[in-house]
């Protein structure tokens, strides 16, 4: 068992206070976003296993059977096949959609091929990898996630009684008739036509909209449309986003989210669990480059409401509460500990974090480690079992499916 010492991303995006209450610490008063949990070379997590601190990418090369398990190591290759993290959200992030596996390995080879430097702005391929996740709230989180039917798109536009807005309803009012492919046409043109505009019809377009916004009801329907005004008053974004259904999550309830699935996250905390990767193709709410071909290559137009996912017991574990998903790159699962010791496997690589109480894990050989809220802790594929224990504590264990 190792402790992690992980780091925190400082995102503009990110909450002043929510990482530093987690962690135990005082605010530094710039935002912190997302406390990264793994092996990802942009900012693995390190252990000290007697001789300092070493980086969990280095550990695992130097003996992937030995930290993964030859079973992970056969189906995923010698890597950590998954990224956790803690993500807090002070004001949006940005709109965007992640690449399917092939479409990752071919736009890095062919950034790759351009000669792009891997932390140059206008990259969007930084690994060849796809990122489907997961997030799950720990308090109150609200984003938005996939698209409206087109109708209730332009309805919802159309509310605002925004002139420069008729053009966008009027693409979206051509799939109004319910047929998927003249619904994906009319959602793709909307999306291809709002961020292609020219600038000043966009400025003008969008400082109307924002008008419009300001003057809703509060707690209509246009409410979420609003906050996220008050923060990018200048972008596009702003409307891209009525295109997008909005959600809350309620604490312990999470969202599965595939390739291409457009989103963005609003408000609250949640940990989050990736594929492990880091390609982002972005549509709005951010200052950084947005690729639109490439990202128009991406998204999956297909509308629909996001369906919230809840745990279920995990029969052969039992106090396992598991979030289930359609892939085996990563697997979340949750204990809410009530003074009954808890029992895991220990045939896979896995990752636990505390976010409530103290958690006391005991390895097989009797070594023990504490962990706190906010800390987490990497155990390596031994194929022993760890026992839990705490009371009134929560755990999150993240892992892969062999």
């Amino acid at each position: 068992m190792d402790r992690l010492v992980n780091t925190v991303r400082p995102y503009a995006w990110g909450s002043l206070t929510a990482l530093p209450e987690l962690l135990g610490q005082e605010p530094t008063g710039e935002p912190q976003a997302e406390l990264w949990m793994g092996a990802h070379p942009g900012d693995p997590s390190r252990a000290d296993r007697g001789e300092g601190p070493r980086r969990l990418d280095e550990l695992i090369a130097a003996d992937p059977e030995g930290e993964l398990g030859a079973a992970s190591v056969a189906r995923f290759g010698p890597t950590l096949p998954f990224l956790f993290k803690v993500l807090t959200a002070g004001i949006p992030l940005s709109i965007q959609a992640h690449p399917t596996l092939e479409q990752a390995r071919a736009g890095f080879a062919a950034e790759n091929g351009l000669g792009i430097p891997l932390d140059a702005p206008e990259r969007s391929y930084r690994d060849d990898n796809h990122k489907p996740e997961m997030v799950c709230a720990l308090g109150e989180f609200e984003g938005l996630c996939g698209f409206r039917r087109p109708a209730e798109a332009a309805a919802l536009m159309a509310a605002l009684a925004v002139p420069e807005l008729e053009p966008l309803i009027k693409l979206l009012s051509v799939g109004a008739g319910g047929d998927a492919g003249a619904e994906a046409e009319a959602l793709r043109g909307a999306l291809a036509a709002l961020l292609t505009m020219d600038d000043a019809t966009a400025e003008r377009t969008v400082r109307k909209t924002v008008a419009a916004l300001a003057e809703s009801d509060p707690d209509g329907e246009h409410a979420p449309y609003a906050r996220i005004a008050e923060d990018f008053p200048d972008d596009r974004g702003v409307i891209a986003g009525m295109l997008l259904n909005h959600f809350r999550l309620r604490a312990g309830e999470a969202l599965y989210l595939g390739a291409g699935v457009p989103h963005a996250y609003l408000s609250g905390v949640c940990v989050e669990l990736q594929a492990n990767s880091d390609n982002v193709l972005r549509a709005g709410l951010t200052p950084k480059h947005i690729d639109v071909p490439e990202l128009l290559k991406v998204v999956l137009f297909e509308p629909g409401a996001p369906e919230v996912v809840h745990p279920v017991p995990v029969g052969a574990t039992p106090g396992e509460q598991l979030y289930p998903v359609p892939i085996d790159e990563f697997r979340l699962s949750r204990f809410e500990l009530d003074g009954v010791e808890r029992e895991i496997d220990g045939r896979t690589p896995q990752i636990l974090l505390c976010t409530g109480g103290t958690v006391r894990l005991t390895a097989a050989d009797g070594a023990v480690l504490d962990l706190a809220r906010g800390q987490s802790a990497f155990l390596p594929a031994t194929g022993t079992p760890t026992r839990l224990s705490g009371t009134g504590s929560t755990l999150f264990r993240a892992t892969v499916t062999v």
